[in-house]
């Protein structure tokens, strides 16, 4: 996918203390093989992490399709300057996908802040984190990977109660560094499995080369292989805290930037994943269920060959290693933009295979063109090669994420993309 905010900047909207910026973006995609909102697997409400979501549909000949997507994201911004040159800001931002909130009752920003240019900044509630944000943009969308890149992996996105602390900028070698720590405590009503989330950003600059180092350390928030989602707790109802085991996982990732001249950037990234696993839970069987349904915790590469008794399955531990290396070449209005994603084979003691031994590689090429101040449109050629027909790599979150090409259907596909994005 393209990045969110590929177009040339545009002026934010000012009404005293207030700001008032964003961006809208519709674009069409042609699949090769599509299978969206795993319509290919028997059970589509299932996730991936479930043996009963692996079966497909039989009988179908699933062939070429279209997709669409339209996002909206306004930011509505505060600042107002205090005594000592100190200064308060606050940040109120919103994402809608197609129409519908992008995560159902978690803001992008909800926060506010204070800041001093020599002391640095303190900034409280909701917000994104830096292992999604910046490998979504400005990382990842220079070399049309943002969403690949930036949402695979052992990270989380989105952050509820946190608080962060920027330090101000130092002088280190001829160059600028700035170090950052967050902390979230994630959401209440959990008193056994407690959610802790800590993320470390280093970031150095120095003339041509700009250099991002990430670190993510959490426990207990829900465990998956989506960097772009909320970090909340083990499951979406702390009432089930007893029966649940604790979950932890992180990342370590670096990305650099090197500017060869006025035209010609080169990129490159590399992200280290950790999960623990998570045991699989029966917590309520239908029969006690009025819904009439079996409730199931959020498991992770588990082993669901061995029931180890009342409807408990093993999860293990697993380590996996994500790459990325892209370049950008620009001439006035025009831009042009290559570059390959390799998500890794996990290592793991699981006896199963839930995809550890399949690898991906995604292959980009993208083209852009600035209309006018704040408009922009492009179009990209994809592909993917999957290293085996199976399930996915663990570094996704879904057998079809990022390409609606499902690895279950085929090692391989293709897809197109043309899309306009105003910024405001």
């Amino acid at each position: 996918m393209l990045s969110l905010w590929a177009a040339a900047p545009a002026s934010a909207i000012d009404f005293g203390p207030f700001s008032l910026n964003g961006f809208l973006k519709g674009e069409v995609t042609r699949v090769s093989t599509l299978c969206e909102d795993n319509e290919c697997q028997v059970d589509p409400l299932a996730r991936k992490d479930f043996i009963w979501a692996d079966p497909l549909v039989q009988g179908t000949a699933w062939g070429a399709g279209t997709t669409t997507l339209t996002l909206i994201q306004p930011y509505l911004g505060f600042k107002y300057d205090l005594p000592g040159g100190f200064k308060f800001s606050a940040m109120l931002s919103q994402r809608w996908r197609d129409g519908e909130e992008d995560f159902d009752g978690y803001w992008y920003d909800r926060n506010v802040a204070l800041s001093h240019e020599d002391y640095g900044s303190v900034r409280i509630g909701a917000m994104t984190t830096r292992g999604w944000s910046m490998a979504d943009y400005p990382f990842g969308a220079d070399i049309g990977l943002s969403d690949p890149w930036a949402s695979s992996g052992a990270g989380y996105g989105l952050l509820t109660r946190a608080v962060r602390y920027t330090s101000r900028v130092f002088d280190v070698v001829d160059g600028d560094l700035v170090v950052e720590g967050t902390y979230d405590i994630g959401e209440s009503g959990w008193d056994r499995n407690k959610p802790r989330f800590l993320e470390l950003w280093v970031h150095y600059g120095r003339g041509d080369l700009s250099l991002d180092l990430i670190f993510q350390d959490t426990k207990n928030g829900t465990p998956s292989a989506f960097g772009h989602g909320p970090f909340t707790g083990l499951f979406y109802d702390p009432s089930f805290d007893a029966q649940l085991g604790e979950s932890s996982q992180g990342i370590a990732m670096a990305m650099a930037r090197y500017r060869v001249d006025s035209r010609l950037q080169l990129l490159g990234g590399v992200r280290a994943n950790r999960w623990s696993g998570a045991y699989a839970v029966l917590l309520q069987p239908a029969s006690a269920n009025p819904g009439g349904f079996d409730i199931w915790n959020n498991p992770f590469n588990v082993d669901w060959s061995t029931d180890l008794g009342g409807g408990v399955y093993k999860g293990y531990s697993a380590r996996s290693v994500d790459m990325v290396l892209g370049a950008r070449y620009q001439i006035g209005k025009w831009a042009a933009s290559a570059a390959l994603l390799y998500l890794g084979a996990a290592s793991t003691d699981n006896p199963s295979d839930r995809g550890a031994a399949n690898s991906a590689t995604v292959g980009t090429l993208g083209v852009y063109y600035d209309v006018l101040k704040g408009l922009q449109v492009y179009g990209n050629a994809n592909l993917v090669r999957y290293g085996r027909q199976g399930l996915s790599p663990l570094s996704m979150p879904s057998n079809s994420a990022f390409t609606n090409i499902d690895s279950r259907l085929t090692t391989r596909g293709n897809w197109f993309t043309a899309g306009v994005v105003y910024t405001f």
